[in-house]
């Protein structure tokens, strides 16, 4: 391709910038609805497979998705910058498709670890990619916004999976039918989503001249993405301990259905995180006019606000008042939207466009592997009857690390942009 056809290719789709995120939205509202189903309707699934038996093979279960998850995102993140975007997106978004219709379909404890060990394998290859598409258009000040939005489809998918615990009592549905009708859902949007996707048209040498090898050295070699990873990990532990295990939690300590738990345990603390996705993405793009730690900044204070949060949450079962575990659920909710919309534009400022993707694939490496680990580990304390407030209160001390490590983050503007 010719310089000047390759400009026009450029040009062309970076003026839809906004659609690639549009576009990409449901299929991140997908990918954490089948999550968060599985968490919403743990009695029921507990009640058909009786052979899952105990609260620590139901968080093995959870690690399970997880550890295979975690260990291919980098694979899916090197795939996405050597070979493109476009198609490992769509290819995720088929595959994990249809192991959600299969899920539907399974008679054992042993055949549902098998369903979401393989969840994790075609889920491993979307978010890195996707996001790194996004980082791809949104070259200038809309980054945090662009990556918010995304998140929102990921939050959304959380509040309507939280829905499904009512789906799972209802006589003539059951959590069966929910992921039935998920995998199908998925199936259908895959073909125009392949149609009306494209990658930007401007690395393929580039992507073409990086080794696994090199692309893993370089990365873990700089002083900066390191503080990054274990930035991203402290956070998320609390937060896969939110996604899969306060449903039940809810439940147990309340004394409520399982329904109303599910959506308790998931509309409060999401639809904060919309607002701290918008408001979070909006404050570090105006921030970074000013100074390129401007998402670092923002990114610290989202964690400040997941300290006390998360001692609120352990604290709530003891004034036996659901309000107050929803509210702190909140406050919850609002930290991670102001943290979650700039964890890919902060690795942008540390790592070259050609590397995002495999970058970001090692973050999930990272932090996805000690979230399953958190998650088997609840569940073992769980049935220790460990009190939640001890949990949670260690959750807290992770956080305030995070919030330290954060800002001794030297970013750049842009690796490879001259914008902000």
């Amino acid at each position: 391709m010719s310089a000047s056809a390759e400009t026009s290719g450029v040009g062309r789709w970076l003026r839809w910038p906004w659609m690639v995120v549009l576009l990409l939205a449901p299929v991140a509202l997908l990918n954490y609805l089948d999550r968060q189903m599985l968490a919403a309707m743990k009695t029921s699934v507990m009640a058909d497979l009786p052979d899952i038996g105990t609260e620590a093979n139901w968080g093995r279960m959870l690690g399970q998705f997880k550890w295979v998850y975690a260990f291919l995102s980098p694979v899916g993140g090197y795939l996405a910058d050597r070979f493109g975007k476009r198609v490992t997106i769509c290819g995720s978004l088929c595959a994990w498709s249809l192991v959600t219709w299969w899920t539907a379909h399974v008679g054992t404890y042993a055949e549902l670890l098998t369903a979401r060990s393989l969840m994790g394998l075609s889920e491993a290859f979307y978010i890195p990619a996707a996001l790194a598409l996004i980082a791809d258009y949104h070259t200038g000040g809309t980054r945090s916004r662009a990556v918010g939005v995304h998140q929102m489809g990921i939050y959304c998918g959380v509040i309507v999976g939280g829905f499904s615990g009512y789906v799972a009592d209802a006589p003539g549905l059951g959590w069966r039918w929910a992921f039935e009708v998920c995998g199908i859902a998925g199936v259908v949007y895959a073909l125009p989503l392949l149609l009306l996707l494209r990658d930007v048209p401007s690395s393929g040498a580039e992507r073409a001249s990086i080794a696994p090898w090199e692309a893993v050295r370089e990365l873990v070699v700089n002083r900066a993405f390191l503080l990054l990873v274990a930035c991203f990990t402290l956070p998320a532990l609390a937060a896969w301990i939110v996604r899969d295990w306060m449903p039940a939690i809810l439940k147990a300590e309340f004394q409520i259905g399982q329904g109303k738990a599910g959506v308790s345990a998931t509309l409060y603390w999401q639809g904060a995180a919309i607002v701290g996705a918008v408001v979070g993405g909006w404050l570090a793009d105006r921030w970074m006019k000013r100074t390129p730690r401007g998402r670092t900044f923002v990114s610290a204070l989202g964690m400040a606000l997941l300290i006390p949060a998360m001692f609120g949450v352990g604290f709530a079962p003891q004034t036996g008042m659901l309000w107050v575990a929803v509210a702190f659920l909140a406050l919850f909710g609002l930290g991670w939207g102001f943290f979650d919309s700039n964890n890919m534009p902060i690795l942008c400022q540390v790592a070259r466009p050609e590397l995002r993707g495999t970058g970001y694939g090692l973050m999930n490496l990272v932090g996805i592997s000690a979230g399953g680990l958190a998650d088997w580990g609840f569940g073992v304390l769980r049935d220790r009857e460990v009190p939640l407030l001890w949990i949670f209160g260690v959750f807290a001390g992770g956080a305030a690390l995070s919030v330290v490590l954060v800002l001794l983050i030297r970013p750049r503007h842009d690796c490879g942009s001259s914008t902000p």
